[in-house]
């Protein structure tokens, strides 16, 4: 699955475009980690609990955006964007979303094609095929 912060994918047409997809969790900080977090912010720097808590939720919030995605036909997702928010100032909402879309890769010698769209489309690639391009 191609996932991408831009609105189209360098050297892919967009074949179809099936709607907005999102992945959505909410989480609490465990007491340990809330103890331990409260006497780090004493001293000030990186309080590395609330770091993995937020790393970890937007991983699950990314796998489920692709995941609806994936049970809509998509092969990609453009747009795709975190929004995060607090709940009753003890909970952590994150949210992925974006666009899913079905994407195929550009020929060799027509406009907007690149070097891995032409290779995979003279490799008859189907477009779940394509590897995944770093989000930008």
């Amino acid at each position: 699955m191609i996932v991408v912060t831009t609105n189209e994918v360098p050297g892919y047409r967009v074949d179809a475009v099936l709607g907005e997809v999102m992945g959505l969790t909410v989480r609490a900080a465990n007491l340990g980690a809330n103890v331990v977090a409260s006497f780090r912010s004493l001293g000030g720097g990186e309080v590395k609990e609330y770091t993995r808590l937020v790393h970890e939720s937007r991983q699950e919030v990314m796998h489920r955006m692709v995941e609806e995605a994936r049970r809509r036909g998509a092969n990609a997702v453009v747009g795709m964007r975190f929004d995060t928010g607090e709940i009753a100032a003890s909970f952590s909402e994150v949210c992925a979303y974006g666009t899913a879309v079905v994407v195929s890769p550009i020929p060799a010698g027509q406009p907007g094609a690149t070097a891995q769209s032409a290779h995979l489309a003279a490799a008859g690639a189907a477009p779940q095929d394509a590897p995944a391009a770093p989000t930008a």
